[in-house]
């Protein structure tokens, strides 16, 4: 494993954060000249960001605790053009309001995560429709769509993949990937900024801005230097997407997704992944991830409540991860209700079915879903089996905690409680 001067890409390179690298020299060096800052760009497309952004908030995380300026780039701007990369049809048009809507929601969980202020190597958080909304549309092409070519921009693989899918991709979207370079001249020039980092899929976007930074800032008498570096796409041992799961989203807003569904998501890592997201989503040390890695058997359970606890403590609190961890043991060990579950109030004086509260407790996405899982022998109430498609809740099922626990399998819980 390569060694470098500068801690952050060391940190980075043993924790397996790093994909590619525009120029690891460069980089190492310039990270070894006192206090830098980089940024990674978020789109506002909803009110909140899901685990498949967590590396790259993590990456701004460790830049800032090796000594640097992290800035957080809200795409006010950009979210009104769409990013092509990976889609196979064009972005949704939001309205103004759902923009700022969503910005608000998104600034909340950074701040649990990074350290905002006045100081030197305190974060950053800034919108690119500051810039982007005041462009002179003739003025800026003339300036910087020279720089761009059709030909090279036909090469990047979110171009060349819509195409192949013969999905129309709008002109809208084709000036995506310069207003996204632009951004980096930008906050060069504004902030400082050398090096923008983000996932894999974002490699050709950035490697724009690095150039055409290069190409229209001068510092003496040469281009600025400017840095990409990506991380790798993630997946699951077994192929799957991170920041999905059969019940939806895994949001890292707390009124998006309750504390203790996010706790439960991470405890049921895949045993194969467990090493790896402990060093990229926890900051245990190199050697205490080592030995929970190690452990065979029933015993890494024991390392997934870690992965669990310490992902849920830096997202949402020490306090919020210790109730999921409390509750999951009630439920799972004790086979107690655990207060912390999922709740949803039903009126039970005239009767529930078993179907329509597994829906509203957000159980099952559909009647048809949860009709199965009676049938397949996975639904309790209280933890007694339901064969019945028909069973209906009531308020003499009420039981400890005032609430019915339901269940559509064994790490799925919900408590029914009665209507005020």
């Amino acid at each position: 494993m390569t060694k470098y001067k500068s801690d952050f890409l060391n940190i980075l390179t043993e924790r397996g954060f790093i994909h590619q690298c525009s120029d690891f020299e460069g980089l190492d060096a310039k990270l070894n000249e006192g206090v830098q800052s980089a940024y990674i760009g978020f789109d506002a497309t909803a009110d909140s960001l899901h685990v498949g952004s967590l590396v790259q908030i993590m990456m701004l995380y460790w830049f800032q605790q090796c000594g640097h300026k992290p800035i957080t780039l809200m795409g006010g701007g950009t979210t009104k053009v769409g990013d092509p990369s990976g889609k196979d049809e064009s972005r949704k048009m939001l309205t103004e309001t759902d923009i700022e809507k969503n910005i608000s929601g998104i600034g909340l969980i950074f701040g649990n995560y990074l350290k905002y202020g006045g100081g030197r190597a305190d974060a950053l958080m800034v919108n690119n429709a500051d810039w982007l909304d005041q462009l002179n549309y003739i003025d800026f092409l003339r300036d910087y769509g020279a720089h761009f070519t059709i030909n090279r921009m036909m090469t990047f693989e979110s171009v060349k993949l819509r195409l192949e899918r013969e999905q129309p991709l709008t002109f809208l979207e084709f000036n995506y990937m310069i207003l996204q370079a632009y951004d980096f001249v930008e906050l060069r020039q504004r902030f400082g900024a050398i090096l923008q980092m983000g996932g894999s899929d974002q490699w050709g976007n950035i490697i724009n801005g690095v150039e055409l930074g290069r190409r229209t800032i001068r510092e003496d008498s040469e281009g600025a230097q400017l840095f990409a570096l990506t991380t790798p796409l993630l997946t699951t041992a077994s192929g799957a997407k991170m920041g999905k799961s059969a019940s939806g989203a895994i949001w890292l807003n707390a009124d998006k997704l309750p504390a203790y569904d996010f706790w439960q998501y991470w405890r049921n890592t895949e045993d194969a992944d467990v090493g790896r997201f402990l060093k990229l989503f926890t900051t245990l040390p190199l050697d205490e991830i080592a030995r929970l890695e190690a452990l065979q058997g029933a015993e890494i359970n024991e390392a997934k409540k870690v992965l669990a606890f310490e992902v849920t403590k830096m997202c949402h609190g020490e306090t919020a991860a210790r109730e999921a961890a409390d509750t999951a043991a009630k439920v799972f060990e004790q086979g107690s209700v655990g207060a912390d579950l999922p709740c949803v109030r039903l009126d039970l004086s005239a009767g529930v079915s078993f179907i329509d509260a597994a829906c509203a407790a957000g159980l099952t996405a559909s009647k048809g879903e949860a009709r199965r899982i009676i049938e397949q022998g996975g639904a309790k109430v209280n933890g007694q089996p339901v064969t019945d498609p028909a069973f209906t809740l009531t308020a003499d099922m009420i039981s400890e905690g005032d609430a019915v626990k339901i269940s559509t399998s064994k790490k799925k819980h919900a408590l029914v409680k009665p209507k005020a």
